[in-house]
């Protein structure tokens, strides 16, 4: 019964992210407001990248799910390359964007997600994007026990991972001189460099959350990722 649910829930979960990702594919840049989508287009946004990276983890899931006996060797790689994904990116970087996209809507939402936005993507599209991403991780936490590389090469992987999108984000404000985020405009240098840097240290510390939280949950130490 429990594969049963496993399998119905990566399947249906990986259409869902296929869904949304295609529905903001598909968006006219000139359909929207002027400079949303201007150089780089959905892909300078954490919150389509995150839409992506949850796909391919669903998508890997359900294909690991159905893993056929006579794979043992490649079904053993891509549940490898499963965990990796969840425990380094899919949990830490798709918690972060639901806690900090709503905790600065919350404090002005003009600073990430502009009133004007409501008349291009409906209410239930930025819940999608920024709700329903922490508890469908939630769900997956507690139906699969996840194994975490050794906590210094997971940490390390996820700050290379975020320092190189930092610099893409600010690669395109030295391009065409806008910040991805109004709020990254309100900053001096030196309060941009504690900003991201306070960033970092929340998305690191949601890792180390989910390796503890994949503990508690299963009862017992989280088993390390060995190189096969």
């Amino acid at each position: 019964m429990r594969t049963v649910i496993s399998k119905t829930y990566h399947i249906s979960t990986f259409m869902w992210y296929t869904f949304l990702t295609s529905i903001l594919l598909s968006k006219d840049p000139k359909e929207l407001p002027q400079g949303l989508f201007v150089y780089g287009g959905p892909w300078k946004y954490l919150t389509f990248l995150n839409l992506v990276l949850q796909m391919v983890f669903f998508g890997l899931a359900a294909l690991s799910d159905f893993q056929l006996p006579y794979m043992k060797g490649e079904a053993k790689k891509l549940h490898l390359w499963k965990d990796l994904l969840f425990s380094v990116l899919a949990f830490p970087v798709g918690s972060f964007v639901v806690m900090v996209f709503w905790g600065m809507f919350m404090y002005d939402r003009q600073l990430v997600y502009p009133d004007n936005l409501d008349n291009f993507f409906p209410p239930w599209i930025n819940h999608a994007m920024h709700t329903a991403v922490l508890p469908l991780l939630a769900v997956e936490i507690v139906l699969h026990r996840h194994a975490y590389p050794k906590k210094q090469n997971g940490l390390a992987t996820l700050g290379i991972i975020g320092v190189g999108y930092l610099t893409w984000v600010i690669w395109i404000y030295l391009t065409v001189g806008v910040w991805v985020y109004p709020v990254l405009g309100k900053f001096t240098p030196a309060g941009l460099a504690f900003f991201f840097l306070f960033n970092m240290s929340v998305v690191e510390g949601l890792y180390l959350f989910g390796e503890a939280l994949n503990c508690f949950i299963w009862g017992q130490p989280h088993y390390k990722v060995k190189r096969t």
